[in-house]
């Protein structure tokens, strides 16, 4: 079922979420939370049809990205020539251990109804030392939660697959922990959203995006921005 969610957004202009310049803050976060230079080899797990991974590239990293849909693998091949785009399985990542020296979970983690597999893969592929970062919605944030967490009276099930389901910070920072990583976490909001499933939410969501940008700015807020930030190394 997730592989024929994405397979039908694979269309879509890549099935990006955010405007360019909410995707490349991400990319920034990625760069100053793990710390890793120019050249080293990065794989984007759960890349879709490339966006993340091309913004890697234009950073300087040596980057690959990973995918279950073959339609998006293709439609990125097309849209993002000589980008190294792989169909694949998170669970079972097509790598050699300790190949790696990054990893960016983009929106990943909170797919996953019992996330350890994917966890073990990420530590499995990286080197001594590597590092990774994932982003997730916030399951505290009042805005994730209403509209995208099934206990909500609010909850949508457009645009989303049913394993999908906002994340508890402690929850990621233990399960990356307990698999042999030196753990922190961070939070982001103002993430612009371009597109929504929800036609009702899409009139909205100019004001969600200003709304997001501006009330969880303040330090005392900072638990409830709308994305958490993951980061490791691998020890």
């Amino acid at each position: 079922k997730e592989i024929a969610f994405f397979d039908r957004h694979a269309a879509e202009d890549g099935y990006s979420a955010f405007v360019p310049e909410s995707n490349a803050r991400l990319i920034e976060s990625f760069k100053q939370l793990t710390g890793l230079g120019v050249g080293a080899r990065v794989a984007d797990l759960g890349c879709g049809s490339g966006a993340f991974t091309d913004l890697l590239r234009l950073a300087g990293y040596d980057a690959v990205g990973v995918d279950i849909s073959a339609k998006q693998i293709a439609f990125g091949r097309k849209k993002y020539p000589g980008l190294e785009l792989i169909e694949g399985d998170i669970e079972h990542l097509p790598f050699a251990g300790g190949s790696l020296d990054g990893v960016l979970l983009g929106g990943v983690v909170h797919h996953f109804p019992d996330p350890r597999a994917c966890v073990a893969e990420v530590h499995r592929v990286l080197r001594k030392g590597g590092k990774f970062m994932a982003f997730d919605p916030n399951r505290c944030n009042p805005f994730m939660w209403a509209y995208r967490d099934r206990s909500s009276p609010f909850y949508s099930a457009l645009g989303v697959t049913e394993n999908e389901r906002p994340v508890l910070a402690g929850e990621v920072r233990a399960l990356f922990a307990q698999a042999g990583f030196a753990v922190t976490t961070d939070y982001l909001s103002g993430l612009s959203y371009r597109y929504v499933a929800s036609p009702r939410a899409r009139r909205f969501l100019a004001v969600y995006n200003f709304i997001d940008a501006h009330l969880f700015t303040p330090g005392i807020m900072r638990g409830m921005r709308s994305f958490v930030l993951t980061a490791g190394e691998k020890l």
